[in-house]
Formats: structure tokens, sequence, C-alpha cells
């Protein structure tokens, strides 16, 4: 399961054997059913995620008790609650697999060993918490900038798999309107 992990890295910065063995070594193989909720609300996220299969969210409960999903997220890809991950705090989302989905995963001791262990992963470490901080940040100008069918249009431009995989109501909620608004977006997108 490390293969697609080490050819992402591979992609950014070059691994040395030792680099390989390292990841074998602090990164953990794990497989999780449908539906399953990973890390809680409520509790310091406990692991980063690298998904080789599936698809997963991170989602919180508004004050109506309603499901809002924050992040979608599919192979390769990293996921957790990064501030909270990064600072070992209590955080205030659900990690949740919408479907079965085979995952690599690393403590935070353990990232900081690997890290001071290898350069190259430093630099991708380094890497990947930028990206996250540019999604993150490109997120935030779409959801205040874009109507709701821009946003649903660069969703299928990016991440067309997303659909054929992710329940509506969980797509919709991560476009920021109901199921019903979406419905209407994508019968006048067919047109």
């Amino acid at each position: 399961m490390h293969e697609q992990l080490l050819e992402l890295i591979a992609q950014k910065v070059t691994l040395s054997a030792h680099d390989k063995a390292l990841c074998q070594q602090y990164f953990e193989p794990v497989r999780f059913p449908k539906n399953y909720i990973i890390e809680e609300e409520g509790k310091v996220p406990h692991y980063l995620y690298f998904i080789v299969s599936g698809y997963l969210r991170l989602f919180h409960y508004n004050d109506k008790g309603d499901e809002v999903t924050t992040h979608l997220n599919c192979p390769p890809g990293f996921i957790t609650s990064y501030f909270n991950f990064i600072n070992q705090t209590t955080a205030h989302e659900n990690l949740e697999c919408i479907t079965e989905s085979q995952l690599l995963r690393i403590t935070k001791s353990h990232l900081e060993q690997l890290t001071s262990q290898s350069s190259a992963f430093k630099d991708f470490s380094i890497w990947v918490f930028q990206k996250s901080l540019s999604y993150n940040e490109n997120r935030s100008k779409e959801l205040a900038t874009l109507t709701a069918e821009q946003r649903y249009l660069t969703l299928i431009e990016h991440y067309p798999d997303l659909l054929h995989n992710v329940p509506v109501q969980y797509i919709a909620s991560f476009l920021g309107m109901n199921p019903k608004s979406l419905s209407r977006i994508r019968k006048q997108v067919i047109r």
C-alpha cells in the first residue's frame, strides 16, 4: 500500500532507499468500512491519513444539528483536521470514510521523527502543509465569491469522480447549498 505514497513523494523530492524504509516503518496501513468515523469531534486527532483508495470527508454539526461537510477528499491525498493535528488540540469536526477506504496513517510523534530523520520527508511535509493552506484559502475565496453554479462547475472540473462516489447531500453541503438547489443546478448544467 505504500507504493502510491512513495510515487507521490518522488514527484516532489528525491527519495533514498533509507527514506523509503522510513516510510514503510512510520506509515501504518489500515482499512475502514463505509460510513465509519475514524476521528471524532471533541477529541485530539491521532493521525494524518494518506488515502490509498476510498473517499473521506470532514464534517461537523451546526447549531441546528445538521451535518456540514467542510472537506471531501479522494486518492491520492492527505486528510485530517490539520490545525488540530499539528497543534494536538481538540477537533471540532469528524473524519468519516464515505466509502470503504484503504489508508496509510502516521501519528504526530512519528511524523516528527520521520521529518527529523529524513530531509526528503521534511521537504515533502512542508509542501503538503503549504498545499493544504493554499487549498483552504482558495476554498474560502470560492465560497465567498462564486455563485452556487460556479462552485459546482469548478468541483466537477477538478474532481469529477466525486460525483460518482460521494452522496449528493455531502456534495451539496460541501458546496454551501441544500440538496434541492444542487439538483436544480445539475439539471441546468445538463441542458
